[in-house]
């Protein structure tokens, strides 16, 4: 995996971890639906079940002691997002691919507002991104890798 990557994961909160499962999904159908164009079956099938391992993975996220109601709705869209997913592979068909993109680009959409709401304004919130765009930019200019250790620590 690559390092910068790995270090953003380890640095997100649990609201920027679910946005970017969400962009991992997105990604994945997209993916997913060129390669059903291109009748690339093997990476087709390998989009798909990417898509849907990152739905399960949001699904498995919920927490109904929150919001009962809204886990509950959550939970039947994302189990319709994962059946959906399994009639594109088996049918080879674009229109499930379609609905579930649709689907999760909608959903997307709102948990960006709903973390822009959550985002803290506090001075220790500024210092963790700007923590986060110095080790950015280290990894960028190709700092080795021992050097970026440290800034993984500061992270937590």
């Amino acid at each position: 995996m690559n390092p910068y990557f790995e270090q953003t994961i380890l640095c997100a909160d649990p609201v920027e971890l679910i946005g970017m499962i969400y962009q991992q999904a997105i990604a994945s159908v997209r993916e997913a639906r060129q390669h059903l164009e291109h009748k690339k079956i093997r990476e087709r099938s390998a989009a798909i079940m990417r898509a849907y391992t990152a739905v399960a993975e949001l699904l498995a996220a919920l927490r109904p002691a929150t919001a009962p109601e809204m886990t509950g709705r959550l939970q039947s869209l994302y189990s319709y997002m994962l059946q959906r997913l399994l009639d594109a592979n088996m049918q080879q068909a674009d229109p499930p691919l379609s609905e579930v993109l649709a689907l999760l680009i909608t959903l997307a959409e709102g948990w960006s507002g709903v973390a822009a709401k959550l985002a803290p304004k506090e001075a220790t919130g500024d210092m963790k991104e700007s923590t986060r765009r110095s080790a950015a930019n280290r990894w960028a200019e190709g700092e080795p890798a021992g050097h970026r250790a440290g800034s993984l620590a500061l992270c937590a």
